[in-house]
């Protein structure tokens, strides 16, 4: 039989049943309120563009990568061979005709530009690079580089991202990762391009690192303008400030329950960066202030080199403004048939035509940035590198090109911290593949990071279970160049 309870009968022992059974009265329920407000109160925050300390002191401070899209050939540019040039026509031992992207004839195929020694060094340089021929002592030489992809976007994202896997971040955000950033009002990592190139945005992405450290990428078709960076005219500056206080506010309250999730945090970030922006950005991308004179010493007044000297003129601007990684990629070449080529160095039909053309459109602006860059001072703590993805085939390709060739190339840095006229490594008598002191691209980024003051193998991220690495889980460091 059911007991009917009253009203009062259900009051009183329900709140005094409560209170006692709670065990610890009022003051544990504020106790507890107190710790969740604990809990969920804003976070610090915490700057992930703030000044790092590296590993160790470190000779360098900036680098600006010369990408020369589409892979030169180092047999025409910097690694002469005269056992090439006596043997044109004849068979190349040792040749596969399926060492790049197409097939080859298995022919040597000699170089077809005048070559001479240049500088104390004794550099042998084509004459396709009048003004960089006088810089050649500045130079280190890397004879030896090889990769394993044989194919523009795959070997582009190796060569930056350490290996071909996708949706690895580059060297410039691992630079910023691991040193922040030398100047608060301006991206720490910022990409120059004409057309885009082969590989697009994965040749400099932030991966899985927080996309705070992805390069701000401007297009020089669009003059280098920045999206969406001017403040709406109809808001004065306070109103600015006060929407991005209140916009803060708003997202960091909404990350406080999701503390895992890292974009949220680099979003805040954009929008502080794009607002200190405003003021600092435009400045450092106009080049109305320069000198006619230095102007003329970059090109910018050649139609042939205009771009490319306007893009080398605007890195020195920016890392004399503490940006910490500057990469240009190489705009448009002209192919053998006289079209445009949107992959400049790439030499399948004619590499005489292809590469004189590109030799005009980089030599004149590549030199100025070096004589620049040391008449300033900067060349001390600014580190300059020059190469393409990778190098092309000795043997022929059709009757007057060259195919793609991964397994020996060259590239040459100048500036802080590495010997200058130094050459380092070698391919054998016909350039064909690396074979002395060779190169992989996980040992150049050692030296990299080496000369930005980071042990390449302590710069980690955990991912997914797994500590990753920008070497990966090789690398080392090239101390016979470093001075």
């Amino acid at each position: 039989m059911f007991h009917y309870y009253s009203p009062a009968e259900l009051a009183l022992p329900a709140r005094r049943r409560f209170l006692q059974e709670a065990g610890m009265g009022f003051g544990s329920v504020a106790l507890a309120s107190l710790l969740h407000g604990e809990a969920t109160a804003a976070p610090a925050a915490v700057d992930p563009l703030a000044l790092k300390e590296p590993h160790f002191p470190g000779k360098v401070k900036s680098i600006i990568w010369l990408f020369m899209t589409g892979a030169p050939s180092q047999v025409d540019t910097w690694d002469y061979k005269p056992e090439l040039q006596k043997r044109n026509g004849q068979q190349l031992a040792g040749a596969d005709p399926k060492t790049g992207f197409f097939t080859t004839s298995g022919k040597c195929l000699k170089s077809p530009f005048q070559w001479a020694q240049h500088g104390n060094s004794g550099t042998w340089v084509p004459d396709i690079f009048p003004y960089l021929s006088k810089h050649v002592d500045k130079m280190c030489f890397l004879h030896s580089m090889y990769l394993k992809q044989n194919n523009h976007a795959p070997a582009s994202i190796e060569l930056m991202c350490g290996t071909n896997r996708p949706g690895l971040p580059a060297l410039g955000a691992w630079m910023t990762y691991g040193l922040g950033s030398q100047n608060r009002n301006l991206p720490s990592y910022v990409v120059l391009h004409d057309t885009r190139p082969r590989g697009d945005d994965q040749i400099w992405s932030a991966g899985f690192l927080p996309k705070t450290y992805q390069a701000l990428a401007l297009d020089a078709r669009r003059k280098e303008t920045i999206d969406n960076l001017s403040r709406d005219a109809r808001h004065t500056d306070q109103q600015q400030r006060s929407q991005l206080d209140l916009i803060r506010q708003l997202n960091q309250e909404h990350a406080i329950s999701r503390p895992t999730q890292a974009d949220l945090a680099a979003r805040i970030n954009s929008f502080e960066l794009a607002y200190r922006m405003q003021m600092a950005a435009p400045e450092a991308l106009d080049l109305a202030g320069e000198s006619m004179s230095m102007h003329k010493l970059y090109g910018t007044d050649r139609p042939e080199c205009a771009t490319f000297g306007r893009q080398c003129l605007m890195a020195r601007k920016l890392v004399e403004r503490g940006v910490r990684f500057v990469q240009i990629f190489a705009g448009k070449g002209v192919g053998g048939d006289g079209s445009v080529n949107d992959v400049p160095w790439d030499c399948h039909s004619d590499v005489e035509t292809n590469h004189r053309s590109c030799g005009m459109y980089t030599d004149q602006p590549a030199a100025a940035l070096l004589s620049d860059l040391q008449s300033r001072g900067l060349l001390e703590s600014t580190l300059v590198i020059w190469g393409g993805e990778f190098g092309r085939t000795s043997d022929s390709q059709g009757d007057k090109g060259r195919d793609h060739n991964p397994n020996g190339f060259t590239i040459w840095m100048a500036g802080a911290g590495v010997r200058g006229g130094m050459h380092y490594g070698s391919t054998d008598p016909f350039g064909y593949k690396a074979v002395e002191n060779k190169v992989h691209v996980n040992d150049l980024h050692a030296t990299l990071l080496h000369l930005l003051g980071l042990d390449h193998t302590r710069l980690t991220h955990r991912f997914n279970g797994r500590d990753f690495r920008l070497t990966d889980v090789g690398g080392e460091v090239l101390r016979g160049i470093l001075t």
